[in-house]
């Protein structure tokens, strides 16, 4: 059971403040200890995890396993957000618009479940200035319990490990929908090849690495201390990457 001694007296507050609440839940570190933060707090809340061609399924996986742990209700929205015309042509500000689609699901999915407030994880690290999304936040009233607590990404991870959550030194992820370069239009079967492309690196060993589409070739982008591996391996990963790409590129700058 989650347990109190692990959440910050400022988050405890805050739901002290908020006792009835939906999560968007993603199955990442930060919205994994918010939904842990909640629980410990009595907070009657309830995870929403909006399912999407964005998510690769590992997320799904990962959310579904910590909601069961913590014996917490998860509801599964599904939605096309490709069906979205400007998500789909994937303008400078994709983000913003795709934020707008999977937040306004969420938010009708927990009104319909009786939850007049909605949050998610964004943290006291994110940079608003850097995250077009967030002003899709602001405007329909996400309460970032986090942020608004002043807990950034360390502070996440170093309560996490002290609540025992498997998702504390989980790598950070941004949607599949980031490997598409802004100005290209994106569709599902690129998707497609982008997560299996990355569940086959992932599968070798590799981790914290971006599949990133460049004029139709796979441009891999690898931690530094990972790259001496990745060129003594280049035959092996162009075996696993091509029945999705015919070329694959090594991005010689650490990802990290």
């Amino acid at each position: 059971m989650p347990n109190s001694d692990a959440v910050p007296s400022a988050l405890a507050d805050f739901f002290a403040a908020h006792p009835r609440a939906a999560l968007a839940f993603s199955g990442g570190t930060d919205s994994a200890f918010l939904l842990y933060a909640a629980m410990a707090c009595g907070c009657d809340v309830r995870a929403y995890y909006a399912r999407s061609a964005f998510q690769p399924e590992f997320e799904r996986r990962d959310a579904l396993r910590l909601a069961a742990q913590l014996g917490a209700p998860l509801i599964e929205v599904p939605l096309d957000v490709l069906a979205v015309e400007d998500v789909r042509r994937n303008p400078e500000n994709r983000c913003y618009h795709c934020k707008r689609a999977i937040f306004t699901a969420l938010i009708e999915a927990a009104r319909a479940d009786g939850y007049a407030e909605i949050m998610d994880g964004t943290n006291a690290s994110d940079d608003a200035g850097d995250r077009p999304g967030m002003r899709a936040l602001t405007e329909l009233s996400v309460l970032s319990p986090l942020r608004l607590c002043g807990i950034d990404k360390a502070a996440v991870r170093a309560h996490s490990r002290r609540a025992a959550l498997f998702t504390a030194d989980k790598p950070a992820y941004a949607c599949l929908a980031t490997r598409v370069p802004a100005g290209t239009p994106i569709d599902a079967a690129t998707l497609r090849r982008v997560e299996a492309a990355e569940a086959a690196l992932f599968d070798m060993g590799f981790a914290d690495f971006r599949v990133r589409v460049f004029h139709g070739a796979a441009r891999l982008q690898l931690p530094a201390a990972q790259l001496a591996r990745a060129v003594a391996e280049r035959q092996a990963i162009r075996a696993a990457l091509s029945p999705g790409f015919d070329t694959v590129l090594l991005d010689l700058k650490d990802r990290g």
